[in-house]
């Protein structure tokens, strides 16, 4: 993942912006997507099951209510930076919400999500990393 991102930019030509220019929302939509395909990769690097068992595994981590329950885990780990991020992830007003998720769930897994966002952008792969691992630890994988 070191050099993913720096690939990226330079096979597509993509320039450098300012990430805390980004609304939370916008953090929060990347932060999704590198969540759920970390998740899906320690999975898969867990061994070959069936494909049902790891949808139902990956799903149960990557939902609302998951992710608000990392953030209540690992919130006090967070620098000011960080809690920044989050609380404006957390507090921003989307015009959508999850079918199974309590408002308190959403919109705290959205602040996790910018957060995961924004640490990607910032290609600090080490602290997200360790933010997940944190957050999940190795028994609920």
């Amino acid at each position: 993942m070191e050099t993913c991102l720096k690939d990226l930019k330079e096979l597509f030509h993509l320039k450098d912006q300012d990430i805390r220019s980004y609304s939370p929302l916008t953090l929060a939509y990347i932060g999704d997507g590198i969540y759920e395909l970390i998740i899906r990769t320690i999975l898969v690097k867990k061994g070959n099951c069936p494909v049902n068992r790891l949808h139902k595994k990956a799903s149960s981590l990557v939902k609302a209510a998951a992710q608000s329950a990392i953030m209540e885990k690992i919130e006090e780990q967070l620098t000011e930076e960080e809690l920044s991020v989050y609380r404006r992830g957390r507090n921003a007003h989307s015009p959508t919400m999850a079918k199974h998720a309590t408002m308190a769930d959403y919109r705290r897994a959205t602040g996790f999500e910018a957060l995961m966002g924004y640490l990607y952008l910032k290609e600090d792969y080490t602290r997200m990393t360790a933010l997940i691992r944190m957050g999940i630890g190795e028994d609920e994988l």
